[in-house]
């Protein structure tokens, strides 16, 4: 049933069409954009859970150009926060990958058009980028630093704009955050011009630069989506007559 409605998600972006939906949209727009770059016109109606997909071309959105690939670099990260991060062990580290790799939830949510496997690769990104910027909390404000710490920003805002299941992995990096900055701030060789420096990077690369980018996301959503269809009763009759097709398009509405 999700592969139907996240299907038909992603055919609504192809074809440009205004729909109303829970989720955030960014990873509905990264499978229509699948869907795009592999062909798929957008045409198949995804009614009913079973459907054939007949001539349709649903590969690009099924698995092939965005699943399976996230599903292997889920491998990676997980294999890189282990093994170079974390635990330091090796076999720890192979024990983790291979229990990953033939994970039967991993291999099914794989195969469908889903959110799980975007959204996984964000938070292992978001992971993956906090505990390489804690290594480098010998180098503070050197360019590594301000790499993870900008690519931890990066992921929370992907993460959050899959799913809202996202937010616990903002309320993970915020915790290492506020005992990160606790232990600069009882730093006796740490002045306070200089914490203060530490503060607003954190407020601009994990606070600022998420947001901006969750709205950018939202901003692109309502660009793409400029045609009349299903959603348009839950808003407002002004931005219904920002719609192509809507019957109260370029009508002019009050305030």
């Amino acid at each position: 049933w999700d592969e139907t409605h996240f299907g038909k998600m992603g055919s609504y972006y192809i074809n440009r069409t205004f729909f109303f939906d829970v989720h955030p949209p960014l990873g509905k727009m990264l499978i229509g954009l699948a869907g795009y770059l592999s062909g798929y016109d957008g045409t198949f109606p995804f009614q009913k859970p079973g459907d054939r997909y007949e001539q349709h071309n649903y590969i690009g959105m099924r698995g092939v150009r965005l699943s399976r690939p996230v599903s292997s670099w889920l491998v990676l990260l997980c294999l890189s926060v282990q093994m170079l991060e974390l635990s330091k062990s090796l076999p720890a580290a192979l024990l983790t990958a291979f229990i990953l790799i033939f994970d039967t939830g991993c291999i099914t949510l794989s195969q469908y058009i889903l959110l799980d496997p975007i959204l996984m690769f964000f938070l292992m990104g978001a992971v993956l980028s906090m505990v390489k910027c804690n290594s480098c909390a010998d180098r503070p404000f050197s360019a590594s630093w301000w790499l993870w710490l900008n690519l931890t920003g990066v992921n929370l805002a992907g993460a959050m704009g899959v799913k809202f299941v996202g937010l616990f992995v903002v309320l993970l990096v915020g915790l290492n955050t506020i005992y990160d900055l606790w232990d600069l701030l009882g730093n006796l060789n740490v002045s306070l011009v200089m914490f203060g420096k530490h503060l607003l990077a954190r407020v601009l690369c994990l606070i600022l630069l998420p947001l901006a980018l969750y709205t950018a996301m939202f901003a692109v959503h309502f660009t793409v989506l400029n045609k009349s269809g299903p959603g348009d009763g839950f808003f407002s009759s002004a931005f219904q007559s920002q719609l192509i097709g809507n019957n109260l398009h370029n009508v002019s509405v009050p305030e």
